[in-house]
C-alpha cells in the first residue's frame, strides 16, 4: 500500500451530499444533553469506513465523533449503532481501550437516522499492515499490542459488565453462517459460484462450539487508534458487528490479514515476515492463546474452517458494500472498488475449504 492509499483513507473530507444533515438541529439536541457542548459546530466526514458514516464534530474547545446509520433502505440488523454505543459504554471500566461514549439518539427526526456521539481520540490509525513508516522493533511492538488488546477483550466476562444478554447463547457459528448467508443473498449483485458452494458447505462442517465471550467482529489494524509516538492502543473502534460468541472465530477473522493480498485488500500475504519483524500467523495465534490462558486444542482443520468462515463473512460484508455503492449511499468513495474484491475472496475461501480433510 503506497502513500496515496494512506491519504485516501486517512483524515476527513467535506460531508458527502448523501450524508449531509441539519447541523443546527443536531447542535441544539446535543447542547441539551452534553455538559460543556457549546460554541459553533463544524462538521467533516472521515474518509475511512464503508458501513456507518462517521463524522468529526469540532466545537472550539472539544472534538467529538458521530457515528450514524446510513440513509436509505438497510439490511435487517445491519448498522447497529445502538449496539456499538452499549458495548463501548460497558467496556469503559475494563482493560479494553475505548472512546468515552456520550449519548445515543434513536430519534431519526434529528439527523435522519439513529446515531451516537463519543469523544474524539487523538492518535494514529495505520492503514497499511506492513507498517512501512516504522522500524523493525516498532512493527513487532505494534503487533504485540494488537494481540494484547484482543486477548484482553476475550478475557472479559460479559455478565460482569452487564452484557450477559448481548447475544444469543450457543450455536454461535451456525447462527453466524445463517446470518451472513442471508446478508449475502440480500445484497447479491451477481452470481458467484464459489459463494454458492460455500453457502452449501459451511453448515455441514461446523466444528465444536467454544466458550462464549464478547467478540468484536471486525478487529483489525485500521480499527484501532494508536498513541502518536508509542505502540499503545488508545481506543478500539467500529463495534457494529460485536456480539457474544466464540472468541477463536473472532481471532481468526482478525488473522485474515495474513491471508489477504497486499494493496487495497490491506493484507500481508506474500511478505517476508522475518525481515519486517512481523510475527507469522502461527506465532501470533500461539501468543494470543497464551495470553487468554486457553487450554483449548485448536486442530488445523478447525482453524482452517474458522478462516474459511471468516472469508465468507467478509464476502458478505463486501457484497453489502457493493450493493450500497450501486444504490449510491455507501459511506466511502472507494466503495465500488472495495466491492470488486468479493469474487476473488469467495474463490480463495472455497479453495481453502477444499483443503480440509474431515
Amino acid at each position: 500500500m503506497n502513500d496515496d492509499v494512506q491519504r485516501r483513507f486517512s483524515g476527513t473530507r467535506p460531508v458527502a451530499p448523501q450524508h449531509a444533515f441539519d447541523v443546527a438541529r443536531l447542535a441544539a439536541f446535543l447542547r441539551e444533553r452534553i455538559s460543556g457542548f457549546e460554541g459553533e459546530v463544524h462538521v467533516a466526514q472521515f474518509k475511512g469506513g464503508q458501513s456507518n458514516p462517521t463524522y468529526l464534530l469540532s466545537t472550539g474547545s472539544h472534538r467529538y465523533v458521530l457515528r450514524r446509520k446510513p440513509p436509505g433502505a438497510l439490511l435487517p440488523s445491519a448498522h447497529a449503532v445502538d449496539r456499538e454505543f452499549r458495548v463501548i459504554s460497558a467496556l469503559a471500566a475494563t482493560d479494553v481501550p475505548v472512546a468515552r461514549a456520550h449519548v445515543l439518539c434513536e430519534d431519526i427526526s434529528v439527523i435522519g437516522s439513529a446515531f451516537y456521539l463519543m469523544d474524539f481520540v487523538d492518535g494514529r490509525i495505520c492503514w497499511d499492515p506492513a507498517l512501512p513508516d516504522l522500524i523493525r522493533a516498532e512493527r513487532s511492538a505494534h503487533y504485540d499490542e494488537l494481540n494484547r488488546v484482543i486477548a484482553a477483550l476475550h478475557r472479559v466476562d460479559p455478565a460482569a459488565i452487564g452484557l450477559a444478554d448481548y447475544g444469543k447463547p450457543g450455536h454461535y457459528i451456525a447462527r453466524q453462517v445463517a446470518r451472513w448467508t442471508r446478508q449475502y443473498r440480500a445484497s447479491e449483485t451477481e452470481r458467484i459460484e464459489a459463494a454458492d458452494r460455500l453457502i452449501d458447505w459451511l453448515p455441514e462442517h461446523i466444528p465444536a462450539e467454544g466458550e462464549t465471550r464478547i467478540v468484536h467482529g471486525d478487529y483489525r489494524l485500521d480499527n484501532v487508534i494508536f498513541h502518536a509516538r508509542e505502540p499503545r492502543i488508545l481506543a478500539v473502534l467500529d463495534w457494529e458487528l460485536s456480539t457474544l460468541g466464540d472468541p477463536l472465530v473472532d481471532f481468526a477473522y482478525h488473522c485474515l490479514t495474513w491471508r489477504l493480498p497486499t494493496g487495497n485488500s490491506r493484507g500481508l500475504a506474500g511478505l517476508d515476515f522475518e525481515a519486517l519483524a512481523i510475527p507469522n500467523e502461527s506465532a501470533y495465534l500461539h501468543r494470543y492463546l497464551a495470553r487468554v490462558g486457553s487450554h483449548r486444542e485448536v486442530s488445523e482443520a478447525d482453524w482452517t474452517y474458522y478462516l474459511v468462515f471468516s472469508m465468507f463473512r467478509l464476502v458478505g460484508i463486501l457484497q453489502g458494500v457493493a450493493a450500497r455503492a450501486l444504490q449510491g449511499n455507501a459511506a466511502s468513495a472507494q466503495a465500488i472498488e472495495t466491492g470488486r474484491r468479493t469474487r476473488p475472496l469467495a474463490e480463495q475461501a472455497w479453495a481453502l475449504a477444499r483443503t480440509i480433510a474431515r
